[in-house]
């Protein structure tokens, strides 16, 4: 007999992996124990030959669903067998916390088989789990893992659960949100002065009557796991417009939940990739095709939108909430959007919720089991067969992201990310911690809640950075907070640009190692400081993760009224056409083409001239972004205001979408280090002046964009001799901008990178941050 001392690295606490564990050891006839602490799960083991070995390679194959293995250390110890026979599972230890979070995941089929079985004691029970399921970051207020670090601390299990929870051998086993009706937490239905609907004292299920109240056109504030919804049948029109009015959000789309895949599938086109990701423990909004054959759904759910968000529900509340639903509209989907006004980050407290909500909901359907960390719904898309994020946040943070060969030994770093869409980044020992998605760091609430954050993970994970990753801009509230964080616990200060970031993260996205050598990144965003002092978001870089220099770009144009032209197209649209066509010559040739009238009725673009001539409040800018903001006000799609991110841009591809046909591209010529602009605008306002329709003259931006791109990708590749190109920055979210250009360079002998493990857009440069600055760091 030989003993060993196993070491199990990776997400394995919360998720069962103590009693598979004690079951995989016990039948192997291994004597020892099993506990967690703040580097995973130890293991002390002691059996005959060949037993040992067999029991990891048992870890590995039988490991539980949640559960992700990084790592198995082994070492030969020297310590007598225990006398007595069998396994044991052992009380945590409260060490330095080196293991990670589990996301939160969806009810799996067993606790849902209990939810809807009439004599189980958990039948209808809201808060049903089990170590398979449930909540994990929404609800952890430290490590290890254990009941008293979460909000279930306060509800002392009744002698039934706390017999499951002891009992190695059931599947509820140490999981810590353990509950049934007797002990657990509660829910209730209430109206804005806090009077109650309905709960279990009322004898009317909160739930079946929160149902009715949808079926009745209300508006419905719902608690989830990591957050209050606003639900409202999706079916209504009436409800669903009275649902943008109070919520103050014109045009963004509303995420929809239904019953099951196959109700989903009555709407839009899935394939095997999106079912399994609506049906995942994740459980994501999957954006997917509308089908032409669907049954109609009102117009403002996703106005001008070809593609809808779907997502099933993830925790029991959801799950009863959609049965009950069914009996009033049987298939139809529910509206499960935020419970916010537009740009305030989600509720998760339910006197806030009374409060911020008030002139939004009708109803609350609230409990009181406390939502420790927010946690937004992830955002899934499937590009060219592969899952991408438009927004990761529950169902896959805090999962850790394995740096590539070459970091091993790069020290504890935090980066901060950026301004909009924001994550911060824990790396350390090898894994980078990204955060969910915490939102825009403009909004003061948003901000608050990110610095609330910042400090709970620096907690949870015993984080002592020896640096801070900055974004370039000065006047982001990241950078400003990285700054004074920096002085205040005398830490080295980073400054990383924002693209040669954006191109770093892709880079950790696919594995690059430290030492894999430069590529060329094309990172196309709306805007971000550049080293010269005027903002970049069209780059073509010679990047590897120490360094970069700027190899191309798209020919900047001012953007007159600095900040007003982020949010009025029609400003971009102008400039555009006066700097890269000549406004006289645009009146002169083209005065007939109906946006051309239009700026020049009563706009005061005298006054932008001497703007633009004397540099005032009009910045430079080589944002593709911008482009499609001009091109989306030339065509009127998007034109006086903009209402959210990416509203032009999205209208834009729309269009386009709906020209499948068209195979026609205006010119993108390029000089040695430009993408220049002045012969599209030509094409565009040559077809505008011929009648050609919207659709068409959006695909053939793409086209001719996508080909542009490419052709100078080429080009940069071949003087540079480069082999592969990284695509990175959120203007790749455009489906059809970036599976054209996919396809464009796929004929040509070049490696493409592109994101799967974090979203191309600003979400994801809290990730490159830090793999610069650890290189930086390492190289030293």
């Amino acid at each position: 007999m030989r003993g060993e001392r196993i070491r199990v690295r990776g997400l394995v606490q919360g998720v069962g992996f103590r009693p598979t564990v004690w079951r995989v050891a016990n039948a192997l006839g291994l004597r020892g124990n099993v506990i967690n602490d703040g580097e995973g799960v130890l293991v002390n083991a002691w059996g005959p030959n060949g037993s040992l070995d067999a029991f990891c390679d048992a870890l590995h194959s039988e490991r539980p669903p949640l559960a992700r293995i990084d790592s198995i250390e082994r070492i030969a110890i020297d310590d007598t067998a225990p006398e007595e026979d069998g396994f044991s599972i052992q009380a945590s230890e409260a060490t330095a916390a080196r293991t990670g979070i589990v996301a939160d995941a969806a009810t799996c089929e067993a606790c849902r088989q209990e939810l809807f079985a009439p004599d189980d004691r958990r039948y209808r029970y809201a808060f049903t789990n089990c170590t398979h399921c449930g909540p994990r970051l929404s609800i952890v207020k430290g490590i290890p893992y254990d009941r008293a670090n979460t909000s279930m601390s306060v509800f002392t299990q009744c002698p039934a659960c706390q017999a499951e929870y002891d009992d190695p051998a059931d599947r509820r086993f140490h999981a810590q949100p353990n509950a049934c009706p007797e002990c657990g937490p509660q829910v209730w239905l209430e109206d804005a002065k806090h009077r109650l609907i309905a709960d279990s004292t009322t004898f009317q299920d909160a739930i079946a009557a929160a149902a009715a109240r949808l079926a009745a056109g209300q508006i419905v504030a719902v608690k989830g796991i990591g957050g209050f919804h606003l639900a409202c049948d999706a079916s209504q029109a009436e409800a669903v417009d009275e649902l943008r009015k109070r919520k103050r959000r014109d045009a963004k789309p509303f995420a929809l939940m239904v019953a099951s895949v196959e109700q989903a599938a009555r709407f839009v086109a899935l394939d095997d990739t999106e079912k399994a990701l609506l049906s995942s423990t994740a459980a994501p909004i999957v954006l997917a095709e509308r089908r032409a054959d669907a049954p109609e759904l009102p117009h403002a759910l996703a106005p001008d939108q070809t593609q809808l968000g779907f997502m099933l529900p993830y925790s029991p509340l959801h799950q009863l909430l959609l049965a009950d639903w069914q009996a009033f509209k049987p298939g139809m989907p529910l509206v499960m959007t935020s419970g916010n006004l537009s740009d305030e980050p989600q509720c998760t407290d339910n006197t806030d919720a009374s409060d911020r909500l008030r002139e939004i909901a009708d109803c609350w359907l609230v409990h009181d089991r406390e939502i420790v960390n927010r946690v937004d719904d992830s955002v899934v898309r499937v590009d060219l067969d592969r899952p991408r994020f438009l927004r990761r946040a529950r169902g896959y943070a805090p999962a850790p992201i394995a740096m590539p060969q070459g970091f091993e030994a790069a020290p504890p770093l935090l980066a901060l990310g950026g301004e909009l869409k924001n994550t911060f980044c824990l790396l350390q020992d090898g894994n980078a911690t990204l955060s969910q998605h915490l939102g825009d760091l403009e909004d003061a609430r948003t901000s608050d809640a990110w610095e609330r954050s910042l400090a709970l993970y620096r907690s949870l994970f015993q984080h002592s950075p020896q640096a801070i990753a900055v974004d370039l801009h000065p006047d982001y509230r990241s950078t400003r907070y990285g700054q004074a964080l920096a002085e205040r616990e005398n830490l080295e200060l980073i400054e990383v640009q924002h693209h040669h970031a954006h191109i770093a993260s892709v880079l950790a996205d696919n594995a690059w190692p430290l030492d894999g050598g430069p590529v060329l990144g094309i990172a196309l965003d709306g805007l971000g400081m550049g080293t010269d002092g005027t903002l970049w978001g069209g780059e073509f870089l010679k990047a590897d993760y120490l360094d970069f220099s700027r190899a191309g770009f798209q020919q900047p144009v001012p953007l007159p009224g600095g900040t007003k032209a982020l949010l009025e197209p029609w400003r971009n649209t102008w400039a555009h056409l006066a700097t890269q066509v000549g406004w006289q010559r645009v009146c002169s040739l083209w005065p007939n083409v109906e946006i051309v009238e239009w700026l020049s009725d009563g706009k005061p673009l005298a006054v932008f001239e001497q703007m633009v001539e004397r540099g005032l409040n009009s910045p430079l800018s080589s944002g593709v972004g911008r482009l499609f903001d001009a091109v989306a006000g030339a065509l009127g799609l998007c034109r006086e205001l903009i209402s959210h991110e990416g509203q032009a841009a999205i209208a834009l591809e729309n269009a386009a979408r709906r020209a499948p046909d068209e195979q026609g591209a205006y010119r993108f010529p390029h000089t040695e280090e430009k993408l220049e602009l002045t012969a599209f605008w030509e094409d565009l306002l040559s077809d505008l002046r011929a009648g050609v329709d919207v659709e068409r003259i959006s695909a053939r931006f793409h086209n001719g964009l996508a080909k542009g791109i490419g052709m100078f990708a080429i080009a940069l590749c071949d003087r540079m001799d480069l082999d592969t190109v990284a695509l990175s920055g959120g203007v790749f979210q455009n489906r059809t901008l970036f599976t054209r250009l996919h396809d464009y360079l796929s004929h040509y002998e070049l490696k493409l990178m592109s994101h799967s493990q974090v979203p191309s857009n600003d979400g994801g440069i809290s990730l490159g941050q830090a793999a610069i600055a650890a290189a930086r760091l390492l190289r030293r």
